[in-house]
C-alpha cells in the first residue's frame, strides 16, 4: 500500500495527475472517501494528466462522464446506485476496452483486481490518499 498527504486541493489534483502516467487500457480504479474528501479534485489531475482538456465535474446526476485524451478515461459515480451489478448496467466491460476508468463511491462495487483508492480528510486542506492493488511499479 502506498500512502501519500498531501496539504491542498491543488496537491491532490497533482497527484492524481502523476498517478495517470501509470494508466493502460483496462485499468479500473475504485476511488472511495467521504462527501467533500476529494475524489473529483483527484479525478480532474487524473484526467489531466491523461491530456483531457474537458472540465471534469462529479458525474452524480448524470452517472458516468467520458474523458478523451491519450487514454480514454471513464468517470462512473455509485453514489446513487446500488452496488457492482451498476457497473455492469454503465457497460464497464465496453469502457475498460476503450481504455481505463474510475469509478466514485468504489467501496459500493466488488470487483476482483480493481486498484483501490482511499481519501482521507485528515483537516480542511490536508487529505491522506492511500493506494491499493495497484502494479508495484505505480507511484504518486
Amino acid at each position: 500500500m502506498l500512502e501519500l498527504v498531501t496539504s491542498s486541493p491543488a496537491a491532490t489534483e497533482a497527484a492524481g495527475e502523476r498517478l495517470s502516467a501509470h494508466l493502460g487500457r483496462g485499468d479500473l480504479i475504485l476511488i472511495e472517501g467521504p462527501l467533500g474528501a476529494g475524489k473529483t479534485t483527484f479525478v480532474r489531475g487524473l484526467a489531466r494528466g491523461l491530456g483531457s482538456t474537458a472540465w471534469v465535474a462529479s458525474p452524480t446526476f448524470q452517472l458516468l462522464r467520458i474523458y478523451s485524451g491519450r487514454l480514454q478515461l471513464a468517470h462512473a459515480d455509485l453514489y446513487r446506485l446500488g452496488g457492482g451489478e451498476s457497473l455492469a448496467e454503465l457497460g464497464l466491460d465496453d469502457l475498460l476496452n476503450e481504455g481505463a476508468a474510475i469509478v466514485e463511491w468504489g467501496d459500493r462495487a466488488v470487483v476482483e483486481g480493481a486498484i483501490r483508492i482511499t481519501i482521507e480528510a485528515l483537516s480542511r486542506r490536508r487529505r491522506r490518499l492511500r493506494l491499493e492493488g495497484a502494479p508495484s511499479s505505480w507511484s504518486w
